[in-house]
């Protein structure tokens, strides 16, 4: 499972011609790996042959106008729970806490929430903590896989297999809260404002935070976001 993990967090990374020129050897690692099965390996074609056939500018600019000038598409996982406000903040200091009591060093400039980074992090994981936090995301990668559907991107077999390795079909990983929640218009830049104009993240010690496992923190993926964001609340006020 460490392969495919690494794989697929590759796949979901800014492009590069590096990833690019790998790309035939990404593919016989996933197969070898033996983690994904048919149907997950077939819906990671299409981003294969792109990959191996696009320019990498071409490549490039539609990954930025997927995932960084659009909310909804956000590989940012704590974005879906809580947005930009404060209770980010805290789950991202929790998160990094136990990424290095997992003795896992964060090398790179993306927020630790980053997916890729996750996948990086549980590539180093018991298959059981793997398989168990996947699970608690999946409606958060449901959701990601419907979007970059109705887009017609290739992007979505990323989280068809991710759902694979969960062991969680596309149908059981639907949240109608998150699929029924409009998809951003990476051209219409009025409303791309409006949207991103939320609460700044703080971020700084907590006196009261613990180290908690990455399941805990990711637990409530599996709630829709006004009912997390309601559970916090409550959960602060006690």
């Amino acid at each position: 499972m460490q392969k495919s993990l690494k794989c697929l967090s590759l796949l979901l990374a800014y492009p590069s011609t590096e990833i690019q020129n790998e790309i035939e050897a990404l593919g016989t690692a996933l197969e070898a790996d033996g983690q994904l099965n048919g149907a997950a390996l077939d819906a990671l074609a299409p981003l294969m042959a792109r990959y191996a056939d696009a320019d990498i500018w071409d490549l490039q600019e539609s990954y930025v106008e997927l995932f960084d000038r659009s909310r909804t598409l956000s590989l940012n996982l704590f974005e879906h729970l809580h947005g930009e406000s404060r209770e980010r903040g805290s789950a991202m200091v929790d998160l990094l806490e136990t990424y290095r009591s997992g003795g896992f060093d964060l090398e790179t400039s993306e927020l630790p929430d980053h997916l890729p980074v996750l996948l990086e992090y549980l590539s180093t994981r018991p298959v059981g903590e793997v398989r168990e936090l996947l699970v608690d995301a999946s409606h958060i990668l449901g959701a990601l896989h419907t979007r970059l559907t109705r887009r017609s991107s290739p992007y979505a077999g990323v989280f068809a297999a991710l759902l694979s390795i969960a062991g969680v079909a596309l149908e059981e990983a639907t949240s109608p809260e998150l699929v029924a929640e409009p998809d951003d218009d990476p051209n219409d830049l009025e409303a791309l404002d409006a949207v991103w104009e939320e609460a700044e993240v703080t971020f700084g010690p907590d006196p009261n935070a613990g180290c908690p496992q990455v399941r805990d923190m990711l637990a409530n993926m599996d709630t829709p976001p006004a009912a997390a964001r309601s559970q916090l609340t409550g959960a602060g006020n006690a």
